[in-house]
């Protein structure tokens, strides 16, 4: 299973591809899309453009971000709301599905509880893909968001074997 894991932002945004081979996590690419003081219009083209990118190369078959929360700044909820937007479009564009986790859904698949500090974040990514440094925090929430994903459709499809084998018994 290969998933790539996003953390929009207007300004950053974070992303992150693993594979998933058995219960093993490996760590296919990662980063930032760092934009350039420009208009709105024209940072939500480049990440249309630069994600795509990414996913052309990488060839995800998922992408999972985190739901939108709601902000105390309507302004600054309504900007990451397009940035979000923009990156959605770009997966829909090539034909990737995309799937949503809250933060908690995020932290506690990742960390272990849905509270977690950044910092947790950051280090329980570096330990389960084996980095050799912890990634930039906007890296690591993206690479949080595909693990959550791996972790919950790997779960889903143990429950579904489980629940099939239960009724042939």
């Amino acid at each position: 299973m290969r998933v790539l894991g996003l953390d929009p932002g207007s300004r950053v945004t974070g992303f992150g591809v693993i594979e998933l081979n058995g219960s093993v996590f490996r760590h296919i690419e990662s980063g930032n899309l760092r934009l350039p003081d420009a208009e709105l219009s024209e940072r939500l083209r480049l990440i249309f453009q630069r994600l795509t990118g990414v996913i052309e190369r990488t060839e995800p078959r998922v992408m999972a971000v985190e739901k939108v929360f709601m902000a105390r700044n309507a302004q600054s909820a309504l900007i990451l709301g397009q940035a979000r937007g923009a990156a959605l479009v770009a997966a829909a564009n090539l034909g990737i599905e995309v799937v949503e986790y809250s933060a908690l859904q995020v932290k506690q698949a990742t960390v272990g509880q849905g509270k977690a500090a950044k910092q947790q974040v950051q280090h329980m990514v570096r330990v389960l893909l084996g980095l050799p440094s912890l990634p930039a925090s906007d890296t690591a929430d993206a690479l949080a968001c595909a693990i959550c994903h791996c972790n919950t459709a790997q779960s889903a499809t143990r429950l579904k074997a489980g629940v099939v084998l239960g009724m042939l018994s």
